[in-house]
């Protein structure tokens, strides 16, 4: 299965660089360096982190519909960027808007911790979870509603829809140190992912509380969704999607869905960030409106499935 999904995410690279609005063809070198390499890393690096996530979030938490927005650290990343911009610091210094986002993200995994208390569970975690998406959202609205422009209100929600249009290099360095290092704590959760699939009584027992391996996915969604979110804005259903299609080949167990969680995840997107390019639309879209447009059917399709 790795094999397979390593060869199309080989193939779909090598299509999102050489495959542009003008047709197939190699592209000039400043075209090349400046455009399609940075969104294409971006999409392999966005999309295997959310894969990964909502693998690790829907084993940790074993909740199916779990994915990386369930923790409202996207939706605090999002708020920190958009602070950034409403107050034209980005304007000023470009690298803030992603590194605003970090520091939301970073505020939000702290009051997400603190929420959910000592004795974490994972339904303490998944209503801390809700509780700081909520307030993350109804800031959002606030500084939707106080824009200072028309103008500055367009930009802004059309960020929050989720691109890999315009980024550069710049935007890959700062988001793949951490995206990274997110995908290497969530790969040393698997066995506690899979003692907690036991129950946390179990999963204690055999030497995996499920306190600490709940906190490292929370670190490791962190790591990934924050700088993801902030480079790229809101771009969601991937987690939820990926670890579905993947289990119905490799069985439920979490640890082994992790990895080829990742590389489905990458293919996703980097497959979506091709069709926004290619397909004939009046003008390219937010691929986070694509991914969504993939992801409500699919979990129409899941609420209507029939549970085992």
């Amino acid at each position: 299965m790795k094999g397979i999904l390593l060869g199309l995410l080989l193939l779909a690279g090598l299509l999102s660089l050489a495959w542009g609005p003008s047709g197939f063809g190699w592209p000039q070198a400043w075209i090349f360096w400046q455009l399609r390499i940075p969104r294409t890393l971006l999409a392999l690096l966005v999309g295997a982190g959310l894969g990964a996530c909502g693998a690790a979030l829907q084993g940790g938490l074993r909740n199916p519909l779990a994915d990386s927005g369930l923790l409202g650290i996207g939706a605090a990343a999002s708020l920190g960027a958009v602070i950034v911009y409403y107050w034209g610091i980005s304007r000023l210094f470009p690298p803030a808007l992603p590194l605003g986002g970090l520091a939301g993200a970073a505020l939000g995994l702290g009051l997400l911790l603190a929420l959910a208390g000592r004795e974490l569970s994972g339904l303490k975690m998944i209503l801390a979870g809700v509780a700081l998406s909520a307030l993350c959202s109804a800031l959002l609205a606030l500084a939707l509603v106080l824009a200072p422009n028309p103008y500055a209100l367009a930009e802004i929600t059309f960020w929050l829809m989720g691109g890999l249009a315009d980024r550069s290099l710049l935007h890959v360095a700062l988001a793949a140190p951490p995206i990274l290092l997110g995908l290497w704590v969530l790969a040393g959760s698997g066995a506690g992912l899979d003692a907690l699939s036991l129950g946390e009584d179990t999963a204690a027992s055999l030497g995996h509380p499920a306190a600490r391996t709940l906190r490292r996915v929370a670190l490791g969604s962190f790591l990934i969704v924050g700088p993801a979110t902030a480079v790229t804005g809101g771009i969601g259903f991937v987690g939820l999607m990926v670890p579905h299609v993947i289990r119905h080949f490799l069985g439920a167990r979490p640890g082994a869905l992790l990895i080829p969680s990742a590389l489905g995840g990458a293919l996703l997107l980097t497959l979506a960030d091709l069709a926004t390019r290619v397909l004939p639309f009046a003008s390219e879209p937010p691929i986070g409106v694509l991914t969504a447009l993939l992801g409500a059917p699919f979990l129409a399709f899941l609420l209507r499935r029939p549970q085992a």
